[in-house]
């Protein structure tokens, strides 16, 4: 049996472990699966390795902490300075990531000639795949988190009206916390923003409503997964 899976910490939603499975169901692929790998700490990591696992996506909150466990990294991946994917190749366990690639062919078609500077809301690994994906684009952007050199309570009218995409790469307003969304003023959101929430479930956070409200295209993060899951599939099968 080959066996995939998702390093995660509290991730029985996983989108990722539905996903495969259907894969594999779908496209007659026998002898498969994909389980979840659920662990409070990477001291369990040796033991999941030492399995005869064929490949790994990784996620919250072990997208960054990992990469000292594994063997090398791709170039994009030590570029970011985020892993989501592991490649399991002669006993070696090479770092890659796909999180830039599913982000950026799916914001792409989106894209007007104004939106030139984008907005990041929180400093994990996966808003380290967002910027790089931006710089691919060209795009300018400014990191917003509750500790940083821009926090939340500093973003003003002309920061809002200057950055025509926002994209939230923080947990806030994922299911079951629906009721929340990030602490920006929204009253300058207007009909000239994209507003990108990598959160799937709900498919509508309350983020991606505030801005609908005003007038701004809206996605969420589901067509992301499912770009940066089949390029993970490639790399595995590569």
């Amino acid at each position: 049996m080959k066996t995939y899976g998702l390093i995660g910490k509290n991730i029985s939603y996983s989108f990722s472990r539905n996903y495969f499975n259907n894969k594999f169901n779908n496209e007659n692929i026998l002898n498969s699966q994909y389980i979840n790998f659920d662990i409070d700490n990477l001291s369990k990591l040796n033991d999941i390795f030492n399995r005869d696992n064929y490949g790994f996506n990784v996620t919250i909150p072990y997208k960054e902490a990992i990469i000292s466990y594994l063997d090398s990294l791709d170039f994009h991946a030590e570029k970011i300075g985020a892993v989501n994917t592991i490649k399991i190749e002669n006993g070696k366990k090479i770092g890659l990531n796909t999180d830039w690639i599913g982000f950026k062919k799916s914001i792409e078609p989106l894209l007007k000639s104004y939106h030139k500077k984008a907005l990041i809301l929180g400093t994990g690994g996966a808003s380290k795949a967002v910027m790089y994906a931006l710089d691919q684009l060209q795009i300018e952007h400014l990191i917003v988190s509750r500790n940083g050199k821009t926090p939340y309570e500093d973003l003003s009218e002309e920061i809002i009206l200057n950055h025509t995409i926002i994209i939230n790469c923080t947990p806030v307003g994922t299911f079951p916390n629906v009721d929340s969304a990030p602490e920006i003023p929204y009253n300058f959101i207007t009909n000239n923003h994209l507003a990108y929430d990598l959160i799937y479930n709900p498919a509508e956070t309350l983020f991606l409503k505030k801005c609908k409200e005003k007038g701004a295209v809206i996605k969420n993060g589901l067509e992301m997964l499912e770009i940066q899951a089949e390029e993970s599939w490639k790399i595995w099968n590569s």
